[in-house]
């Protein structure tokens, strides 16, 4: 019995190394040299701290900054610990109310970009479109006493393209956004 249960575990003591240990090694030293930044989640720091990921989208409340779109990633949005949808579909009216609630809230009366309303896939999208972007020129800058041609000037700035000039929809990441504010606006 003992001749044929050693091979076995001669091989999984082997593919445990090796699936276990080496190939995650060596994957990992791969990326830190190769994509030190990606590899470490491409975290921003502003003053020693850290001000969130380049990856990973958060609120902001305050009139004084650009607002991400709504996350359904845990109970109170934008938790990456809970990276998910809220599974309403088109058809879901409760979906319909709580886009109509925000939109009210919001004291919006036309058409907006779908994104100002609706939460991605994940719950943690960075990005919002230029056009939501854009509507909120008029807050932010109002807020902050700047102009919005400054304002416009600088959503045009951190408006990325296509990727590969043909892959995705032009983007625009809100915390490189909020924090690129506080840098040329700092005391507004």
């Amino acid at each position: 019995m003992w001749k044929q249960m050693i091979p076995g575990l001669r091989m999984m003591i082997l593919l445990t190394v090796l699936t276990g240990l080496v190939y995650p090694s060596l994957v990992t030293a791969i990326c830190q040299a190769v994509f030190p930044k990606q590899a470490n989640g491409s975290l921003l720091m502003r003053n020693g701290k850290v001000a969130g990921s380049a990856l990973l989208g958060q609120t902001f409340q305050s009139a004084r900054y650009f607002h991400s779109r709504p996350s359904a990633a845990g109970a109170g949005g934008y938790d990456a610990s809970s990276s998910s949808g809220s599974n309403l579909g088109p058809a879901s009216r409760k979906l319909a109310e709580r886009v109509q609630a925000d939109k009210q809230a919001a004291g919006l009366t036309n058409a907006v970009p779908s994104d100002m309303l609706t939460a991605s896939g994940s719950g943690l999208d960075p990005h919002v479109s230029p056009a939501n972007a854009r509507l909120q020129i008029a807050r932010v800058s109002s807020a902050r006493g700047v102009s919005e041609s400054g304002m416009r000037r600088l959503v045009d700035q951190f408006t990325q393209g296509r990727e590969f000039g043909l892959l995705g929809e032009p983007r625009v990441n809100v915390l490189l956004l909020n924090l690129a504010l506080d840098e040329q606006y700092p005391n507004q």
